[in-house]
């Protein structure tokens, strides 16, 4: 059973990586997964005090990876509508366009919001690139997590 375990979670921690890239995967919460499965096979363990803090750190990335793009928006300029027209462009490009749609998606809800809102092109524009620099940063945190609950997956599998 712990040899499935370990392959499970080596599984896991590989799709944690890839979803720090592609949006149709869930990243952390993927890799936390692997994490729990090596927790528990009978020779490989993890602090409770560790993987409630990857818990957290988990459902936080996962969070922020909504709400960076938000921000950004508003960073860049954007007006309550790029606001709200970035959310629901990354609603509508997450579920009727994926993968392509999760990146497209928010920056051309900003832009239409802003243009809603009486904005000129350019500003639209600004507004629509933040919200692509906040999905930019969201991307690269997912990967840091993920990457770190690999690093400490490995650790823990090859050096205990």
């Amino acid at each position: 059973m712990d040899i499935l375990l370990i392959i499970a979670g080596v599984l896991l921690m590989v799709g944690g990586i890839l979803g720090g890239v592609l949006p149709v995967l869930p990243g952390p919460p993927l890799s936390y997964a692997g994490l729990i499965c090596l927790h528990l096979t009978g020779r490989y363990q993890f602090s409770s005090r560790f993987l409630i803090i990857w818990a957290v750190v988990t459902a936080v990335v996962y969070l922020l990876d909504y709400l960076i793009p938000v921000w950004g928006t508003k960073r860049f300029g954007g007006s309550k509508r790029g606001v709200w027209g970035s959310v629901i462009g990354l609603v509508i490009g997450l579920f009727f366009f994926p993968p392509f749609g999760i990146i497209a998606g928010p920056f051309l809800g900003a832009v239409a919001g802003e243009l809603s809102a009486g904005k000129d092109s350019v500003a639209a524009m600004k507004s629509g690139f933040g919200s692509f620099v906040g999905f930019l940063a969201g991307t690269l945190i997912k990967l840091v997590a993920s990457g770190l609950m690999a690093w400490h997956f490995a650790r823990v599998l090859f050096l205990s």
